[in-house]
């Protein structure tokens, strides 16, 4: 290890002290060492102190002075471009990290959850929270936040997981959910209905779950052929079009159920055993646009804990 930081040392250690090379760069800049001890708060003797402490330490005069004045000489010209640019550079890398930190929420969500549910409350917390810019990105993938800038996402799962605090939203929950027409035109009226009409990925093993729970006693029908998505949004748009009937979260439909554009036939709700959290790492454990937004989403979900039965808000 000592092999590999050795040369590293030995660089650093032929660096001047930055303070004498921060004084430089504004006399440089300037040409003038009374402006640059006001820029960086310093006495024009300091300054003259550091810029005669670097000449020492490069060997050749930075500056020409003559007349009271100092001009650059032709090392110092050499000099000044790099040095202006690599505080430049530093100062960007700090203003970045400041911005990604304090000013801008970056966040992941599951396609059917973001676009709907999240999406159509997340203005709520810009208004709250104007000062914080949100971007949003839309995936059904398990995201790495040691190799992505995702500040937090909302994952689905048992809420167990190594390195992250979790942070219990509500319980996955499914019921069939149809258009209005559908189901007049089928007399859906009991659960035993449905396994005679267009059911969406009808040899999913949750609709036997939901059957159970709904108290069918016969089992579903043989495998057959069927539609099958991938995620809830076109599942819905099926739907609302009256193709048939999908196990939804109903939560997520809220709006459309609300609206008489979907129906939920039966109360009856099928709970996986898994739920919804949201997700970041330990170490960022009180970032302020974290904590933030984490107490805004316990607020929505405070909105719709009527909606739903109490085991769904029940962790687990």
């Amino acid at each position: 290890m000592a092999a590999i930081r050795l040369p590293y040392r030995r660089a650093m250690d032929r660096l001047p002290p930055l303070t004498a090379v921060r004084a430089f760069e504004a006399a440089g800049r300037h040409e003038n060492f009374s402006r640059a001890a006001e820029e960086l708060g310093m006495s024009q003797a300091a300054i003259s102190y550091q810029i005669k402490q670097l000449e020492d330490r490069v060997g050749k005069p930075l500056f020409v002075r003559e007349k009271g004045r100092a001009r650059l000489s032709d090392v110092g010209r050499r000099l000044l471009p790099a040095l202006s640019g690599a505080f430049a550079a530093m100062t960007d890398a700090f203003a970045a990290v400041r911005s990604e930190e304090e000013d801008v929420l970056a966040i992941n969500a599951s396609v059917s959850l973001g676009a709907s549910w999240l999406s159509t409350r997340i203005g709520r917390f810009q208004l709250r929270h104007p000062d914080i810019a949100v971007r949003m990105s839309l995936s059904n993938e398990v995201i790495d936040f040691a190799t992505s800038n995702y500040d937090a996402a909302i994952r689905g799962g048992a809420g167990r997981w190594e390195g992250l605090r979790s942070e219990f939203l509500f319980r996955q929950h499914y019921s069939p959910i149809c258009a209005p027409d559908f189901l007049e035109r089928h007399r859906i009226t009991r659960p035993e209905d449905l396994l005679a009409v267009e059911r969406f990925a009808p040899n999913d093993p949750w609709w036997a779950a939901w059957f159970a729970a709904a108290g069918v006693g016969t089992p579903p029908p043989p495998s057959r052929r069927g539609f099958m998505f991938d995620n809830q949004l076109q599942e819905g748009s099926a739907a609302r079009e009256g193709f048939g009937i999908a196990l939804m979260t109903p939560l997520i439909w809220r709006e459309d159920l609300a609206a008489g554009r979907l129906v939920q036939p039966f109360a009856t709700m099928f709970l996986p055993g898994t739920g919804h959290w949201l997700v970041h790492p330990e170490q960022r454990v009180g970032v302020r646009k974290l904590e933030r937004f984490r107490e805004w989403l316990r607020d929505e979900v405070m909105r719709d804990r009527d909606f739903l039965p109490p085991e769904v808000w029940e962790p687990f």
